[in-house]
C-alpha cells in the first residue's frame, strides 16, 4: 500500500502501515484522493530531524483531516493511535505530527535523521519512504532561514495512490481532476522551484533574506491587488 508524492525536487514513495495504523493510513489516502496535499509547501525543514508539510495554508497553523469533510467542525482532528508501539528509529519515517492538543490533523512529517526517539508516543507513525532517499538528502541540504522554512520553495505537485484498500466514506466528494493552484500558493514571495539560483550566488545570508523580504512584499500586493 504505498502513495508516490511528487514533489518539486523529486518523487518521494511512501509505503504505508495499514494493519498498524488503519485510521492514520484511511486519512492520508483520502486527502491524497481529494488532491488536498497539492501545491502544499514543506514549511519546517530541520538538518538530520524532519521535513514537515501537510497544511494547505502553508503556515504551519492550518490543515484538518479527511473527517472534516464529512461530519464538518467535529472531524477535524483525530486521536493518535498508539498500539502496537512504533518508533521514529531510521531516516524516512512518516508520521502525523501533534497539534500540541495531542491530536491529528493533516500535517505530517518525514525523518531526516536516526533514533529520534523523542518524537516517540507523541507523533503517529504509519509509514516509511521506501524510493527517494536521495531526494530526502537534498531536503536535509536545504537552506532554510531562522524559521526552518527554505529560501527556495519546495513543494508537493502531486500525490498518486498506487493502491487503497480502504473505501471512501460515505459522503466524500472526489474531485473530477487535479485542482489549479491559487495564486497564493504560487506566489508565496519565496524564491519559486526551478527558479534561476545564479542571482543569488555571492550574496551573504543577509542579503539573500533581504531579497526573499522584498519577493514576500511584491507578492503580497499582486495578491491584494488581484482580490481587490
Amino acid at each position: 500500500m504505498s502513495v508516490i508524492l511528487e514533489t518539486s525536487i523529486g518523487d518521494i514513495t511512501v509505503d504505508l502501515h495499514i494493519q498498524e495504523r488503519p485510521r492514520a493510513c484511511l486519512n492520508f489516502l483520502k486527502l491524497c484522493k481529494i488532491k488536498y496535499y497539492n501545491y502544499c509547501l514543506l514549511f519546517n525543514i530541520q538538518r538530520d530531524f524532519i521535513a514537515q508539510t501537510g497544511d494547505p495554508t502553508n503556515t504551519g497553523k492550518g490543515g484538518e483531516s479527511v473527517f472534516s469533510k464529512i461530519h464538518g467542525e467535529k472531524g477535524a482532528y483525530f486521536e493518535p493511535e498508539t498500539m502496537p508501539p512504533m518508533r521514529h528509529v531510521k531516516i524516512g519515517t512518516v508520521s502525523f505530527a501533534n497539534n500540541g492538543s495531542n491530536m491529528h490533523g493533516s500535517q505530517f512529517f518525514i525523518t531526516l535523521g536516526e533514533n529520534l526517539d523523542y518524537l516517540d508516543d507523541v507523533h503517529t507513525v504509519f509509514g516509511e519512504v521506501s524510493e527517494g532517499l536521495e531526494v530526502l538528502q537534498k531536503l536535509n541540504e536545504t537552506i532554510v532561514d531562522d524559521g526552518n522554512r527554505p529560501y527556495q520553495d519546495i513543494r508537493i505537485n502531486h500525490t498518486v495512490i498506487l493502491d487503497d484498500p480502504f473505501d471512501d466514506p460515505r459522503g466524500l466528494k472526489i474531485p473530477a481532476r487535479s485542482p489549479s493552484p491559487t495564486p497564493e500558493q504560487l506566489e508565496t514571495g519565496r524564491i519559486a522551484p526551478g527558479e534561476d539560483l545564479d542571482e543569488y550566488g555571492g550574496k551573504t545570508k543577509e542579503e539573500v533574506e533581504e531579497a526573499v523580504k522584498e519577493k514576500e512584499a511584491k507578492a503580497r500586493a499582486q495578491i491584494l491587488e488581484m482580490v481587490n
